[in-house]
């Protein structure tokens, strides 16, 4: 695990955005990332960041999704908004099952998670059986 000191905390003053939330209370919920200078000015060289935010549900309970809406203006990130939901979804969900695949075809070795040391046939007192209790 990596120490404290080998954590960056440093923030990058010329990537700063001002977030403001957009919501209709109902389906979603649209962060408006307008960047900024180091002294709060408008920063005119970069185009502000459309980010829309919605829930899916899943028997672990709710699981966040967050996706970039391509659009100019707020209006344009509205209208597009379902669009970007429906893509954010898919790749969430894709994303998911790689992972699934992944953790299904890893090989657990000695010394890592996930690894356990089978128990000694006839159990550790020695005695046979099948070690199923009826």
């Amino acid at each position: 695990m990596a120490g404290l000191d080998d954590i960056s905390t440093e923030m990058n003053a010329g990537n700063l955005y001002e977030e403001k939330i957009v919501s209709d209370r109902k389906i979603g919920t649209i962060r408006v990332m307008t960047p900024i200078k180091d002294d709060g000015t408008r920063d005119e060289s970069r185009k502000t960041l459309f980010i829309g935010e919605a829930q899916i549900m899943t028997r672990m309970g709710g699981l966040p999704i967050n996706f970039e809406i391509p659009a100019e203006n707020l209006a344009e990130a509205v209208k597009g908004y379902g669009e970007a939901a429906k893509k954010g979804v898919e790749d969430t969900l894709a994303k998911l099952e790689d992972l699934r695949e992944r953790a299904a075809h890893r090989i657990v070795t000695p010394g890592t998670e996930g690894f356990q040391v089978p128990p000694a046939p006839g159990g550790a007192s020695g005695q046979g059986g099948s070690g199923i209790i009826l």
